[in-house]
């Protein structure tokens, strides 16, 4: 009686393990969706377009910020804390995400010949991009918005000269106080905020050919 007992003990479990779900089957997993971006003229037509290659470094992200997580803080309570959610995760890490945007962006809307390893071809110009913040902040229980800070620097690189930097800010109202808010609002203000990265990189490269 007893051996007949441990065997369906064991068969029950068995069966538990079989139909129990999987503890990561409940995460949502987000990326930046299908990116289209129209060609630019007015980046287009500047006077170093095919002229230059430019090497765009991996964006670095300050810490905190080089995992999957997506992070939301609650300024309405403690702003200097900041919590993630538990069942949602981007599917690369933020910097990864944007790197691979800019590039594809720059590519697009500019003629510039963008490198992505140093390694693989000398270029003239490198473009360092730091990210500084990368979050859903909450002023109330039920509203939200979208942060993401960046500094860029345009760097030649013969010379090692620093030629010009700039601070990138800029807020995205969420529609839903969630995860999904999150993202869609984070995406939009990535989109909006790389366009304003390539518009004064062109500047940049404009008033640098113009000096030589």
């Amino acid at each position: 009686m007893i051996k007949i007992s441990v065997i369906f003990l064991i068969v029950v479990l068995l069966s538990a393990c079989s139909i129990a779900p999987k503890s990561n089957s409940a995460i949502a997993i987000y990326d930046f969706g299908i990116q289209y971006v129209q060609p630019s003229t007015v980046i287009k037509n500047l006077p170093h377009a095919k002229t230059k290659s430019l090497l765009v470094t991996d964006i670095e992200s300050a810490p905190g910020f080089d995992n999957h997580a997506i992070y939301y803080r609650l300024a309405y309570n403690n702003p200097t804390r900041s919590y993630t959610y538990a069942s949602s995760r981007w599917a690369a890490t933020p910097a990864i995400l944007l790197s691979q945007q800019l590039r594809n962006k720059i590519v697009t809307k500019t003629s510039d010949l963008v490198i992505k390893d140093s390694s693989t071809a000398k270029s003239d110009y490198a473009l360092h991009i730091e990210l500084e913040e990368f979050t859903q902040v909450f002023d109330a229980i039920d509203s939200s918005h979208a942060v993401i800070s960046m500094r860029a620097s345009l760097v030649e690189r013969q010379s090692h000269a620093l030629l010009a930097q700039q601070s990138f800010s800029i807020k995205q109202n969420a529609a839903t106080a969630d995860a999904p808010g999150a993202v869609n609002a984070l995406t939009t203000a990535s989109d909006l905020l790389m366009n304003a990265i390539i518009d004064w990189l062109g500047h940049a490269l404009q008033a640098t050919n113009q000096s030589l």
